[in-house]
C-alpha cells in the first residue's frame, strides 16, 4: 500500500474513533498506517505532506460541522463556508505534519516507542495556543476503565500517552523493527498498580437546569425576547417548586440563548431577582455584558436567593470566527450577532453559593484542561458549564462537546452540570460518566443531581507538567537521533579539510 494511501487510511481511522461513529478501541491503532508510512519514507518534506494529507482528511471528517455553520449561520454562502473551511483544515493539518515529520527521525531508534508518543502528546499540547482546540486522542478514552486512572494524575495527556504507545507499537511490528524494543509496553504495567477511582454516589444537592431550546435563526423582537424569558422562568419556578421535590438550591440557564443584558436591562434583571426570591435558590444564567470601551462579553452572571447580584465571569477563551475573526481572516463573517467582536475575559471566577463554591465555564471553554483545572485549583467544588450548541444542529458536535466535557469532570473528580440551549443537558459525575440526561430538542426544565467535592488532584494542583515534559523530551530525542549524521558530516568536512591543505 503506497504511504500517501496510509496517511488517508489513518485520517478516516481518527474520523471513525470518534463521535459520531465513536468506535473508540481505533484510538489505540488509528495513528499506525501513518507512523509506517513516516518510517518507509526517507524523505522529510514527503513526511510533512503525508502528515498535511492525514491531517486533512481527519480535520474534515471530524469538523464538517464546521463549514454547515458558517455557511448556515454565518451567513458566508456556499462557495465562502467551504473555502473557509478548506483553510481551517489546512491549517489544522500542520500538526500532524510537525508529528509525521518529527515521528520518522525518532522511528529507527530504539526509544522510538516512547519518544514517538510523547511528541503525540507535546503536539497535542499546542493545539490550544496555536488555534483551535478540540478531541485530543486520549478523549478517546473516557470510558476505559484502567486508562482513565491517568486523568486525575496528569489529564487526558496521560491517555494520550498510552494510545499513542499502542500506535508506535503496532507501526513497529509492521515495520519490522526489532522486537525487543516492545519491551517500552511494559512501562504500561503500571497503570493496574495505581489507585482505583473512587465511586460516587447519585448525588444529594438538587439542581434545576433549563434547556431553553431556541432556534438558532430566529429574528428577535422585544415582545419575543419577553415572551420567552417569561416562558423560561415560570419553566424555571415550576421546576424548583415541584411539590413531590426538596427545594432546588440552585437554577441554571444555558450560555445566551436569546439576547439577555442584565446589567443594561433593568426589566430582565427585575425579573431574574424575583425568580431567584420565589425560588429561594441560587440563579446562574448566561447573559451579554460589556467592557467599559463597549466591547461585548460573553459572561456567566450569578444571582442570590435575596436577588442580589453576586458575581460575573467573562469567558475567556472565545470561538474562532464565533465570537471574534482572528487575524489575516477579515473576511470571514461572524456567527454571534453582536455589533463588533467579543472582548475575552481576563481571570478565572469563583462563585460563592454561601458555604459552597462554583465554576462556571462557558461553551468551547470545556476543551481547555489548563483552563478547567484552574477554577477546581482556585476552590470551585462543582463545575457548570453554560453552552449553546444549538448552532451544530443535529451534527456530531454535540457529542463532541460532550466528550470532552466529561474528560474535565474526570480530571479534576468534580460533578459538572452541563446547561445547554437545546442538548446535550446532563449531569456527569467525578468519573466522567452521565448520570443523567435531559431530553434533547425540547424546552423544559429539569432537575440534575450533583455532590460539592472538596478534594484536588495531582492534576489540578499541577497541571500539564506532563505534556510539556513530553515535548521537551521528544524535541531533545529527535536531536540525539540526529547526533550520528551530524557527526559523520563533521567527520567527512574535517577529512575534506585536512586533504585541501
Amino acid at each position: 500500500m503506497s504511504n500517501l494511501l496510509l496517511a488517508i487510511l489513518s485520517g478516516l481511522l481518527l474520523v471513525v474513533a470518534f463521535p459520531r461513529f465513536d468506535i473508540d478501541w481505533l484510538a489505540a491503532v488509528a495513528l499506525a498506517p501513518l507512523l509506517v508510512a513516516a518510517g518507509r519514507e526517507p524523505s522529510s518534506w514527503r513526511r510533512v505532506l503525508l502528515g498535511v494529507v492525514a491531517g486533512i482528511v481527519y480535520w474534515a471528517g471530524a469538523c464538517y460541522w464546521i463549514q454547515f455553520v458558517l455557511e448556515y449561520h454565518g451567513n458566508m454562502g456556499l462557495a465562502g463556508s467551504w473555502g473557509a473551511f478548506a483553510l481551517f483544515c489546512l491549517a489544522k493539518s500542520l500538526h500532524l505534519a510537525a508529528f509525521t515529520w518529527l515521528a520518522g527521525y525518532l522511528l529507527d531508534q530504539p526509544y522510538a516507542i516512547p519518544a514517538v508518543a510523547a511528541l503525540w502528546v507535546g503536539i497535542e499540547r499546542t493545539h490550544g495556543p496555536l488555534g483551535f482546540a478540540w478531541l485530543a486522542l486520549g478523549n478517546a478514552g473516557i470510558n476505559m476503565g484502567l486508562p482513565m486512572r491517568l486523568a486525575p494524575l496528569v489529564g487526558v495527556y496521560g491517555l494520550s500517552f498510552v494510545l499513542a504507545m499502542l500506535n508506535v507499537a503496532m507501526a513497529s511490528v509492521l515495520l519490522r523493527r526489532p522486537r525487543r524494543r516492545l519491551g517500552w509496553l511494559a512501562l504500561l504495567l503500571v497503570i493496574p498498580l495505581l489507585p482505583a477511582l473512587p465511586d460516587s454516589g447519585p448525588g444529594r444537592e438538587h439542581a434545576v437546569v433549563v434547556q431553553s431550546n431556541v432556534p438558532m435563526d430566529e429574528d428577535f423582537t422585544a415582545d419575543s425576547v419577553a415572551a420567552t424569558r417569561d416562558e423560561l422562568a415560570r419553566l424555571s419556578l415550576q421546576a424548583a417548586l415541584a411539590p413531590d421535590q426538596p427545594p432546588a438550591r440552585l437554577i441554571i440557564w444555558p450560555e445566551v440563548p436569546l439576547p439577555l443584558y442584565y446589567e443594561q436591562d433593568a426589566e430582565f434583571r427585575r425579573q431574574a431577582q424575583l425568580l431567584a426570591r420565589a425560588a429561594e435558590a441560587w440563579f446562574l444564567f448566561g447573559t451579554v455584558s460589556f467592557t467599559p470601551e463597549g466591547a461585548p462579553l460573553n459572561s456567566a452572571q450569578l444571582v442570590s436567593p435575596s436577588g442580589e447580584p453576586v458575581s460575573r465571569y467573562d469567558k475567556i477563551y472565545l470561538v474562532p470566527f464565533g465570537e471574534f475573526v482572528p487575524p489575516f481572516f477579515g473576511w470571514v463573517n461572524r456567527i454571534t450577532r453582536e455589533a463588533g467582536d467579543f472582548a475575552p475575559g481576563r481571570e478565572i471566577v469563583i462563585s460563592h453559593l454561601g458555604e459552597h463554591r462554583l465554576g462556571a465555564f462557558i461553551c468551547y471553554e470545556s476543551a481547555f484542561p489548563h483552563l478547567v483545572r484552574r477554577f477546581a485549583a482556585a476552590g470551585a467544588e462543582v463545575f457548570v458549564n453554560l453552552s449553546n450548541d444549538g448552532y451544530f444542529g443535529t451534527s456530531a458536535a454535540r457529542e463532541q462537546h460532550l466528550l470532552i466535557a466529561r474528560m474535565r469532570a474526570a480530571e479534576n473528580r468534580r460533578w459538572l452540570l452541563r446547561a445547554t440551549n437545546n442538548g446535550i443537558t446532563c449531569s456527569i459525575d467525578p468519573l466522567g460518566r452521565i448520570r443523567r440526561q435531559l431530553e434533547p430538542f425540547e424546552r423544559l426544565a429539569g432537575r440534575l443531581y450533583f455532590d460539592y467535592e472538596t478534594a484536588t488532584t495531582p492534576y489540578t494542583r499541577y497541571g500539564d507538567w506532563f505534556a510539556w515534559l513530553c515535548l521537551a523530551a521528544s524535541l531533545g530525542a529527535v536531536l540525539l537521533s540526529e547526533r550520528p549524521r551530524y557527526r559523520q558530516e563533521d567527520r567527512v568536512r574535517a577529512r575534506g579539510g585536512s586533504q585541501t591543505a
